[in-house]
């Protein structure tokens, strides 16, 4: 088993960042890609940034050059940097190992306009 909790989350204003993390505990060593989902209300979860365990990354198109995804194998941690954040990047932010069907409980981000 892997348990994954995120932190990070908050309030912000549009244009502002904020960088989220993700503390992975357990029988990591089964892990391979890592991945950030998110959860606007009243819409489907997205994936918004995947990592696999060679350091290649995959970013949804309207998150490409603001968020980065990186992980710290080290430290069991995965991160994910939000620059010039925006009004419709609010959403509940998910960690998960999708290949191993992991998920966090997750972490708010609200960005105000």
């Amino acid at each position: 088993q892997v348990q994954l909790v995120e932190s990070g989350g908050g309030l912000v204003q549009a244009e502002e960042s904020l960088r989220l993390s993700c503390a992975a505990s357990g029988s990591i060593f089964s892990i391979n890609a890592m991945a950030w989902y998110r959860q606007a209300p009243g819409k489907e979860r997205e994936l918004v940034a995947i990592i696999d365990s060679s350091g290649r990354t995959h970013y949804l198109d309207s998150v490409k050059g603001r968020f980065t995804i990186s992980r710290d194998n080290a430290k069991n941690t995965l991160y994910l940097q939000m620059n010039s954040l925006k009004p419709e990047d609010t959403g509940m932010y998910y960690c998960a190992a999708p290949n191993n069907g992991y998920w966090g409980q997750g972490t708010q981000v609200t960005v105000s306009s």
